[in-house]
């Protein structure tokens, strides 16, 4: 452990850009002209590469009140953030209309088991995964404008055409192809948002975007609920108008997107906005106040393609393993709940209507939660124990789910999933701080792509602890899903010492150079552009 003196250098290194640090003759110098640590501190000595998209707006001395600042983050809200968020309802009613259709029994009329149903929630998951690096290649080959819209008209139109299943084969086949389309959308969709926003601002704005998830989730049991009455309309289920509808609806979404999103943050214009959406004045505040907020972002232009080496680099860098980790086990203590809420509801004792409207609360929980818990971590610069505190949220509502007597209301049973599957999620946190603690934008498209095939898996996982024989209270799975959810709440503990100790490491060296070698070492940009996070000069946050 470093001494009180040292951690008290630490923290003024890392939070202050007025602090002063004496060179070998004595004298008092500025930390920020000269040896600044930090990547918040870093722009003044990493200029953007020539190749990045915004380098005629970078004006290393330009200046901007908080007012002006506002307004663009304000515009980038409404004509972004806006349409990400419709993209992502599309996504959601996607993958959650077949949790609906169970209530309608799609099982029975496809003539499958629970088993079979695990078994192709696990075929697209597979798929989901397989495809997640490769569309983070083509992302960043062909832009993110060119490639998301597209994957969504594909899922899209696989989604309606899920209306003509028959029998096992062709749900499986299905799942296959709709895990396949959709795979590497959401690393996609992050990276392109870290292009217009600053590192503290993300976590909300992954967690508005995760609302809209949520959002969709009562739009879609709403939906649900009225569509599955059309059971027996020109002779077809209700499952089958759902399928068709929803579907036709993701395609028209992508096919808006695809004329609509920009390129760059300053290449708004398109077929459908013919006007920039910001001035020449507000295009710079974009372009300085993302480069000084993390100077890594203007290293490389957006189309830059990645290569195996870049795979691999970010594949060893061993200060993402404990998020990954995390990824892997800390959603999978709500995943099954959440997934058989509305046929658990059915299951013991509810109309498929009222099994449908009963998953509105947790939905709409889980909203509440999310914004709050996010806003908390960014107001407070802190990771670690506001995901700790989402994960510990499950962990009585388990012991209690496994104690209740099958004999107990089914009000209290309801009570119980509700408040499980509506717990705080702190995905967006995790991703953010994967995000800012990347500092390099190629490794942050593959520790992107890698966390979310990581947390993929740990659905697959999630989705094979319910099982039949164990239906319908899930005793046994409750108990594993106990054991999952101490398992990563010491992961969370474990991630942040080590992430402290790199940064005391780090700071030793730092510690032990003249400021004339501080200055060299942040003079070499050919290194910077190489090492990324393990430079001295950069911290962690936890």
């Amino acid at each position: 452990m470093a001494d009180p003196a040292t951690l008290s250098r630490v923290e003024q290194r890392v939070s202050s850009r007025e602090g002063d640090i004496k060179d070998s003759s004595g004298d008092s110098v500025s930390q920020v002209s000269l040896a600044p640590v930090g990547a918040e501190h870093l722009a003044s000595v990493v200029p953007p590469h020539e190749s990045y998209e915004g380098r005629h707006r970078w004006e290393p001395k330009a200046s901007w009140s908080e007012g002006e600042e506002r307004v663009v983050v304000l515009k980038t809200d409404m004509y972004l953030l806006s349409v990400i968020c419709l993209m992502f309802l599309g996504l959601q009613l996607d993958r959650g209309n077949l949790s609906n259709a169970l209530t309608d029994n799609l099982l029975k009329d496809l003539n499958l088991t629970s088993d079979d149903y695990n078994n192709g929630t696990t075929i697209q998951l597979v798929c989901f995964l397989v495809a997640e690096f490769p569309v983070q290649l083509l992302i960043k080959r062909y832009g993110f404008k060119q490639v998301l819209p597209v994957m969504m008209m594909l899922w899209g139109t696989i989604s309606w055409a899920q209306a003509w299943m028959t029998n096992r084969t062709s749900f499986y086949i299905t799942r296959a192809l709709i895990g396949a389309c959709e795979g590497g959308f959401i690393p996609g969709t992050i990276l392109f948002t870290t292009y217009f926003y600053k590192s503290r601002e993300l976590a909300v704005r992954l967690a508005v975007f995760w609302s809209t998830l949520n959002v969709a989730r009562v739009i879609s049991a709403l939906l649900a609920a009225g569509i599955l009455k059309m059971r027996g309309v020109g002779g077809k289920p209700g499952w089958f108008w759902l399928f068709l509808l929803e579907g036709v609806l993701t395609f028209l979404i992508g096919f808006f997107s695809y004329f609509y999103l920009p390129s760059s943050p300053t290449r708004t214009t398109g077929a459908i906005w013919r006007k920039p959406w910001y001035t020449e004045r507000q295009e710079v505040i974009m372009i300085n106040r993302l480069l000084r907020d993390d100077p890594a972002k203007g290293l490389t232009a957006l189309k830059e393609p990645i290569r195996v080496p870049d795979v691999v680099k970010a594949l060893k860098d061993r200060s993402m393993w404990g998020l990954y980790f995390i990824g892997l086990v800390a959603y999978i203590p709500a995943t099954p709940v959440q997934s058989y809420l509305s046929l658990t509801l059915n299951r013991i004792g509810y109309s498929t209507f009222l099994s449908n409207i009963l998953s509105i609360p947790s939905a709409v929980l889980q909203i509440i939660l999310m914004l709050v818990l996010a806003k908390s971590s960014e107001r407070r610069a802190e990771r670690t124990w506001h995901c700790f505190f989402g994960e510990f949220w499950c962990l009585p509502l388990l012991a209690a789910l496994i104690g209740i007597h099958p004999s107990a209301s089914n009000w209290t049973r309801f009570a119980l999933t509700t408040l499980i599957s509506g717990y705080p999620y702190f995905h967006p946190i995790v991703s953010a701080w994967i995000s800012e603690n990347s500092f390099d934008v190629k490794k942050r498209a593959v520790t992107a792509a890698t966390y979310n095939v990581i947390v993929q898996v740990g659905s697959i996982i999630g989705s094979q602890i319910y099982r039949a024989y164990d239906a319908p209270y899930y005793y046994l799975g409750n108990k594993v899903l106990i054991s999952i959810c101490a398992l990563a709440l010491a992961t969370f503990i474990g991630q942040r010492e080590y992430l402290k100790h790199l940064n005391r490491r780090k700071e030793r060296v730092w510690d032990g150079m003249t400021l004339g070698e501080r200055n060299a070492y942040q003079a070499d940009t050919e290194a910077r552009e190489r090492d990324g996070n393990k430079r001295l000069d950069f911290r962690f946050r936890y």
